[in-house]
């Protein structure tokens, strides 16, 4: 048996998860294109969205790429800081902390919110803008489970591999997405120095 502390336990892709992922997106491309020019939310918004979802999944390359992406937009880096810490009640406009809110609690339920958080969440946004902000949400979540899936497979050569996980799937995975990750890596080392995996 292997002990919790030998694991890597972050949330990772299976394939049979990667594909229908994938099917989603590409199923509600549309939807995605009008929610980047969705007037009610803006740059800024969204990424404050982003960086919650990756705080609770903890991918240490979207916290790189969202960190610098929201300073871009006007971001303080101590917003930034609080952001990634889950500590952004006193930072949030009325307008979006519900979605803040909302997708903390998407990604902490993995996916399986609370109907009643659900209906709460459209109602103070309407169908559209929620629908949004969900695509949002779902996109960084792709995001967050290609860079954990990435970092897995190296956890495995250290001996932490990630529980119920494919040394196959992983391998495949990696090096596929070496182009794409892998130049980043030397990058996102403080956004590793406070991991306990």
């Amino acid at each position: 048996m292997i002990h919790s502390n030998q694991l890597f336990k972050k949330k990772i892709y299976t394939f049979e998860l990667l594909m229908s992922d994938l099917k989603f997106l590409f199923k509600n491309r549309s939807i995605i294109k009008k929610a980047m020019h969705n007037p009610k939310l803006g740059k800024k918004f969204m990424e404050k969205v982003m960086t919650v979802v990756t705080a609770v999944n903890g991918c240490v390359y979207c916290s790189w790429f969202h960190a610098k992406q929201a300073a871009s937009t006007g971001i303080s880096a101590d917003e930034v800081k609080r952001l990634l810490q889950l500590q952004f009640k006193t930072d949030a406009s009325d307008f979006e902390l519900t979605a803040l809110l909302y997708a903390q609690h998407y990604a902490e339920t993995d996916r399986h919110p609370n109907p009643e958080m659900t209906e709460k969440f459209e109602l103070v946004y309407g169908n559209e803008t929620a629908l949004h902000i969900f695509m949002m949400i779902r996109m960084i979540y792709f995001g967050n489970l290609t860079g954990n899936t990435f970092d897995a497979f190296i956890s495995r050569l250290k001996g932490k591999k990630a529980e119920n996980s494919n040394w196959f799937f992983e391998t495949v995975f990696f090096i596929l997405n070496i182009p794409f990750l892998l130049p980043i890596l030397p990058l996102t080392r403080k956004y590793r120095s406070t991991e306990n995996e």
